[in-house]
């Protein structure tokens, strides 16, 4: 492996074209590198296999506005390999977003911007919470659905209003998860043509290479899901890069993944495609050394190239550009549907409905019926005043009584629809619930029986860490299920589930609700917080 060369001389548009690019993916390297080695723990591998990647998105396909990181006509992106964060923290700094380069100094540090894994909601620019691997690839396609759901309702022709793709990053480890598998059957059983993912093929995990637990035919598994599928052999290549990133966006019928082969710590004389590069520092030495073989013009921790900035600060200008564009299109729109466009703002805002808990059914202690019969009524009285109240079950809508009334069933081409049928998924349902709610415009439920909670356990703690109005419904919670033997009884979860739902109150997260214990009380559990 030799560095890319330097451009010397009178050199040409296109030699002086590469040469800056060159430069600006190695700003990112280096940042990587020295925020990792400074806090003396992290992940400087991947975000240095996966510089040319994020420099061709960021650069070239990725609608959105540093000025404005909430503006909701951008394109979503999420980091689902959240421990290779440094790569999203350097490209949010080096595009304008509200970090500073003190910021990434402070990598890792207690109280900062930019923790050891990003967090939505802390750091601007941030999607989605991950960490957990395979959770955001779950994210990402709650926020696909969320997105196809509201362009169905809203959109009108002259009037695409909701109209943005949904990108994410997946490293070998997500595609490991079990949730991953979930998540992205039910994208393509959706053709959710909106979704593009982006599999970091570095072929490294901690314990070694992956060939030591890991022989799936990635590309394929995938074209069975309905996918199309994209290859970049040399994740280095930028026009290989743009190239499949601009096909996956051209796919309107069903969602994308491109497979892009890197080496982990690339440029690393001593640690590229080894494990050590993986989650530890390089080291003082390796550091310098990667920096000399990549022709780098200072061994100062931290340097940022003035070229260099300037060249990535121009998304600035792009972004709000971009931004104005939408806002005129929006304008339009609202004057054309002005009824749309308010009920859409209002659903953005997250604010509720006048008197939406007015007409709520009242059960006196005497009524003989399950609470989840009784749950059932008070959610279709609560949907009737909130439209944006989506979701389901993981195949158990029948028995936990959550369905929609006249809603439809959610289905490809039929996005508009109100019931979700998330499959025997629940892991993926609970990845997928917090992407439909992080993306905005609905309030995500989903269902299944108490004891099969605890296949959601990583998707309900990132919701209460997020603060997401994500509503569990759990039933079948009696010990009374006798007889369908103790694997289906769930005796000790409302044990387990009841520090859990503390920790929920104390952090404040919105609707983190277990199916009410009496009749009378389901009205009340749906008002709760």
């Amino acid at each position: 492996m030799t560095p890319p060369p330097r451009a010397t001389g009178a050199a040409t548009p296109a030699a002086r074209d590469t040469s800056l690019d060159q430069l600006c993916i190695n700003t990112v390297r280096t940042l990587a590198m020295d925020a990792v080695q400074q806090a003396d723990s992290g992940h400087p591998g991947t975000p240095m296999a996966l510089a040319p990647l994020a420099y061709v998105l960021w650069q070239r396909h990725l609608r959105y506005n540093p000025a404005n990181p909430d503006w909701f006509g951008r394109d979503r992106f999420v980091l689902s390999a959240g421990h290779a964060c440094m790569l999203l923290y350097a490209v949010l700094y080096l595009t304008g977003y509200d970090l500073s380069l003190d910021d990434i100094k402070q990598f890792r540090q207690w109280g900062s911007r930019t923790p050891g894994h990003s967090e939505h909601g802390l750091t601007p620019g941030v999607e989605a919470t991950t960490g957990p691997l395979g959770q955001g690839v779950g994210n990402a396609v709650g926020m696909a659905l969320a997105e196809a759901h509201l362009a169905t309702l809203f959109n009108r022709p002259g009037h695409a209003i909701v109209d943005h793709c949904t990108y994410f990053v997946a490293s070998d480890g997500d595609m490991m998860e079990g949730v991953s598998h979930e998540a992205c059957s039910l994208a393509g059983h959706l053709k959710l043509g909106k979704l593009i993912g982006i599999y970091d093929d570095n072929r490294i995990t901690i314990d070694g290479k992956t060939d030591l637990t890991f022989s799936d035919d990635t590309a394929r598994r995938f074209e069975s899901y309905g996918w199309h599928v994209e290859r970049v052999a040399d994740g280095n290549d930028l026009g290989a890069l743009d190239a499949a990133l601009a096909a996956a966006r051209r796919q309107g019928d069903r969602p994308s993944l491109v497979i892009v082969r890197t080496h982990i710590a690339y440029g690393s004389p001593h640690k590229q495609d080894t494990p050590e590069a993986h989650g530890a520092p390089l080291g003082a030495e390796e550091v310098k050394l990667t920096k000399q073989r990549l022709g780098w013009p200072s061994l100062e921790p931290f340097y940022v190239p003035e070229e260099s900035l300037e060249h990535w600060r121009r998304a600035r200008d792009r972004g709000a550009r971009l931004e104005a564009e939408w806002r005129k299109r929006h304008d339009t729109y609202r004057a054309a549907h002005p009824d749309l466009a308010a009920e859409l703002e209002r659903r953005l805002a997250g604010r509720l409905p006048e008197a939406w808990d007015a007409d709520l059914p009242a059960f006196a202690p005497t009524d003989a019926q399950a609470t989840r019969a009784a749950s059932g009524k008070v959610l279709n009285a609560v949907a009737a005043k909130l439209p944006e109240l989506i979701g389901g079950s993981a195949d158990l809508a029948g028995s936990t009584n959550v369905v929609f009334k006249n809603g439809g069933d959610v289905a490809a081409g039929s996005w508009g629809a109100r019931n979700i049928h998330f499959g025997v998924r629940e892991h993926g349902m609970g990845a997928i619930m917090n992407g439909l709610a992080l993306h905005g415009g609905v309030r995500p439920v989903g269902s299944t029986f108490l004891i099969f909670s605890d296949y959601m356990r990583p998707p309900i703690r990132l919701a209460a860490l997020c603060h997401l109005p994500a509503i569990y419904v759990f039933t079948h919670d009696s010990i009374g299920l006798g007889e369908d033997g103790p694997t289906q009884r769930s005796p000790t979860s409302p044990c387990s589930a009841r520090p859990m739902r503390l920790r929920w109150s104390r952090r404040g997260a919105p609707r983190c609700n277990t199916r009410p214990a009496r009749s009378r009380s389901s009205s009340r559990g749906r008002r709760s917080p």
